[in-house]
């Protein structure tokens, strides 16, 4: 990941002495979990604590002659060492370690990602209280449909979010499974309760069977879950990019003093940090496919999947925890127009009410197909002649039969489509 959306306490978690730091804690979980069974000499892991030393250039020197990062970092740990050295990474392959290092660092992630999920979702139920009866248009086809609450809107982004953080936590159990087993997987240098103890020490849990390395179908469902947080997170930005939109200006994202829109037109206020989320959210969509690519080895393993995750892992995890950050900030500081909302009724021409005034004609005994087709005839006019669809109505002579003119007028108000949205913020918990 780049510096530019590097963000902390994230990073840190993804250094390469960090990665080495974890390596030996796994090391030294195997050792501790030796010495219960009797297997190594008790104060064996913490003399071995005590002597490691991560020299991240040292072991960069050593991978240089044996072109293998975990021997390296072996011979480079254990260099100050004396018999305790025999412990050190006894009965273990290089997958026992990384792979299980790899799920310490992905659950950790995993946190931390719900932990600036859970702020977004705090922020939207804020908004979503904030603007229940607020009158907006809504839209389909990006055409105006009819009136509906701008809370509804927050609250439909904030429902995907409560599922993104369920989903979430489902995934951090599932990456939270590890494997100390050995070459293939049979346990035949390491018994099966070493496994359980170290595991058990570092917060983890033995997958049910592993070859030499931990199945990648938990990695692919973790990863999967990130690219559906960055798909919700796009689909919020996108709708705040049209609403942003000139002949809209319903909304807009938050534009600092001393923050300039472009270099050539000084009047410019862009979307631009809802346009950064939404091509973020393509490059987790991306590594989502790589994780499936992953799942699929050679016999007990090769090392066709090691390549890609080191480019993956950090980068994915890293750019979700930046997107949630930043969408926290958008959703915080977000501009309401709600003056603009009521005014935008008028580019239709009030047409948004069509429905309202055809299942009125129903009611009063017009079959559908005729009242729909003197609608869609009135509803023409209005647009064709550009006059408000109030006039129409109320000038057609077989509509002015059958209504007041303070009854077409009842069905013109707005507030009519906003009596059931207390029934839905009901199905939520709301401060």
């Amino acid at each position: 990941m780049i510096e530019r959306y590097a963000l902390s306490p994230m990073k840190e978690l993804w250094t390469e002495e960090a990665q080495y730091l974890r390596w030996l804690e796994v090391e030294i979980a195997v050792v501790r979990a030796l010495e219960t069974l009797n297997m190594a000499p008790r104060g064996t892991a913490e003399l071995i604590k005590r002597k490691a030393v991560i020299n991240v250039e040292r072991i960069h020197e050593i991978e240089g002659n044996v072109d293998h990062d975990v021997i390296a970092f072996i011979k480079s740990v254990t260099e100050n060492m004396g018999d305790e050295a025999r412990y050190f990474h006894k009965g273990l392959t290089s997958s026992d370690i990384v792979d299980t290092a790899l799920s310490l660092v992905l659950k950790r992630s995993g946190k931390l990602i719900a932990l600036e999920l859970k702020r977004l979702i705090g922020v939207l139920q804020k908004l979503a209280m904030k603007h229940k009866n607020t009158i907006t248009i809504g839209r389909t086809h990006g055409v105006h449909a009819e009136p509906t609450s701008f809370g509804l809107k927050v609250l439909s982004f904030l429902a995907e979010f409560e599922r993104n953080l369920s989903r979430l936590q489902k995934s951090i159990e599932s990456i939270s499974h590890a494997k100390i087993s050995g070459a293939v997987g049979n346990y035949a240098n390491i018994p099966p309760e070493i496994e359980r103890i170290a595991l058990q020490s570092l917060g983890l849990f033995p997958s049910k069977v592993s070859t030499q390395v931990v199945p990648r179908d938990h990695h692919a469902e973790f990863l999967s879950t990130l690219a559906l947080i960055g798909a919700g997170i796009e689909r919020m930005a996108t709708e705040i990019r049209h609403l942003q939109r000139t002949e809209v200006l319903e909304v807009q994202e938050p534009f600092k003093k001393g923050q300039r829109g472009s270099s050539a037109m000084p009047h410019k206020k862009n979307p631009v940090l809802c346009e950064r989320l939404c091509g973020m959210a393509r490059m987790l969509r991306s590594y989502a496919i790589v994780g499936y690519e992953n799942i699929t080895l050679w016999h007990e393993r090769d090392i066709s999947h090691s390549s890609t995750e080191r480019l993956v892992f950090p980068d994915a995890t890293m750019l979700a925890f930046y997107m949630l950050n930043k969408a926290t900030y958008l959703v915080n500081n977000l501009f309401v127009d709600q003056l603009r909302m009521t005014e935008n009724f008028k580019d239709s021409h009030n047409l948004i009410y069509s429905q309202r005034i055809m299942l009125a004609l129903i009611e009063k005994g017009m079959s559908r197909e005729e009242a729909y087709k003197l609608i869609q005839k009135c509803a023409a006019k209005s647009w064709n002649e550009q006059v408000d669809f109030l006039d129409v109505v109320s000038t057609n002579e077989m509509i002015k039969e059958l209504f007041s003119t303070e009854e077409l007028k009842e069905l013109f108000k707005a507030d009519y489509y906003l009596k059931h949205v207390d029934t839905v913020y009901e199905r939520f918990t709301l401060n």
